[in-house]
């Protein structure tokens, strides 16, 4: 009856606005002492996640991500982007999908992306020709394009998640960096077919290619277009580890931003760096609070509880996989992609495990119903984020993301029930 007591207040305090680690932390604490082990395990734990290899990936990958955003980075990605596809039907739309998932993918934050790209490239769709309600759908949907290429930090989060878990099944964070790419491409693929199609060719501008102008992109970028292929060339060439590579990334840009570029002062280089900082320590102390709350799980054995009452009802992998994508979205839509992540892959790897889902593909999975996540209405984080940038109703933004909200569920259902798409390049 107490621990009845117990837990409902702790959920009374979370849906108060109490700090989601401090809930968390207070569950576990709970759960160890009402089985009679000694706490101390949470000590253990924490210093277990410690001695992980990869974690300072994390804290390097966020700290080069937050100077590229502070950075003009942004406007060097839309004008490469723009001078190589703005010829095509559709081109800026193209580009504003492309721009955005490289983004993405070294920032890491969707809602970064939208705040950084948003002021350039929702005037210039505008001024392309594109109607407001169009450029304002298709920027928001782009803000969380990238999450699946790699340096991802959710991937990287994944990872160290899943390894934690002890499954079995090797979970190498260069896997999920390879196995990202496919489907991370389709869905920037199938929403720029979908633009060129939806797009009539002489309603927007187009621009002619031009090779003047695509050099001088390239000569603008020059210090920035080598970063992606080095990085995995880096890696996966077997040069250095990914922990290697994020140091090696970060002092890289830290390098060119501050000293080639010149476009970040020195002086300002510890705001940035702290601010980055506060975030990974947000992720860390969730992350830290998460895996002793795992454990007691573990111990307690609710992950084979919980596959036990599933597979009592569903049978069929297929079930399974659209009951799961249902649920990742709801998720998606009220929880950030750091959180859902350090709760919720400890529930669901044991029982996508036991239906034969690889923990590969999985992750896969999880990560693009997160992306879509970020704009399900009512509540994804991504439509609040825009409202605000664009001054406009939420209401308005709701309405402008579903056509492109839908080419995406496409998009993962292929990804869903195709494995090999994100299993290929490993295998």
């Amino acid at each position: 009856m107490i621990t009845i007591l117990l837990a409902c207040g702790l959920i009374l305090l979370a849906l108060m606005g109490a700090p989601l680690f401090a809930i968390i932390l207070a569950a576990a604490f709970l759960g160890f002492f009402q089985s009679g082990i000694d706490l101390s395990i949470i000590a253990i734990e924490l210093y277990r996640l410690a001695d992980t290899p990869v974690l300072s990936a994390l804290p390097l990958f966020t700290t080069a991500g937050y100077i590229l955003a502070e950075s003009n980075t942004s406007h060097r990605l839309v004008r490469l982007a723009n001078a190589f596809l703005g010829w095509m039907p559709g081109g800026l739309a193209v580009v504003s999908f492309v721009a955005c998932a490289l983004f993405t993918a070294f920032t890491g934050a969707s809602g970064v992306t939208i705040v950084a790209l948003g002021a350039l490239l929702f005037p210039a769709l505008k001024e392309a020709g594109y109607p407001e309600k169009f450029s304002m759908g298709l920027v928001t949907s782009s803000g969380s394009l990238g999450l699946l290429l790699p340096p991802s930090l959710p991937l990287i989060l994944y990872g160290i998640v899943a390894q934690q878990l002890n499954t079995g099944s090797e979970i190498a964070i260069d896997d999920l960096f390879l196995a990202g790419i496919i489907p991370g491409l389709i869905m920037i693929v199938l929403l720029s077919l979908w633009t060129m199609l939806a797009t009539p060719a002489h309603s927007t501008h187009r621009k002619p290619f031009s090779l003047s102008e695509a050099w001088a992109a390239c000569r603008a970028a020059i210090w920035e277009i080598p970063l992606p292929f080095f990085l995995m060339a880096g890696v996966y060439g077997g040069f250095f580890a990914i922990s290697e590579a994020a140091a090696i990334v970060a002092l890289y840009v830290i390098i060119v931003e501050v000293f080639i570029y010149r476009e970040i002062k020195i002086s300002k280089l510890p705001a940035i760096l702290r601010e980055a900082m506060v975030m990974v320590g947000g992720i860390l102390l969730i992350l830290a609070v998460s895996l002793a709350f795992t454990n007691y799980l573990i111990d307690a054995e609710i992950p084979m509880k919980l596959f036990e009452l599933i597979k009592g009802n569903i049978t069929s992998k297929m079930t399974f996989l659209i009951l799961l994508n249902i649920f990742l979205l709801l998720l998606g839509a009220i929880l950030d992609i750091f959180s859902a992540i350090v709760i919720m892959v400890p529930l669901l790897l044991p029982v996508a495990l036991s239906y034969g889902i690889d923990p590969i593909h999985l992750g896969i999975i999880f990560l693009a119903n997160m992306q879509i996540g970020y704009m399900t209405p009512p509540v994804g984080m991504n439509l609040f984020i825009a409202s605000y940038r664009f001054k406009k109703p939420v209401t308005m933004i709701y309405s402008s993301t579903i056509p492109f909200m839908l080419v995406l569920l496409v998009a993962l259902l292929v990804i869903t029930y195709i494995p090999t798409l994100s299993l290929f390049l490993i295998r």
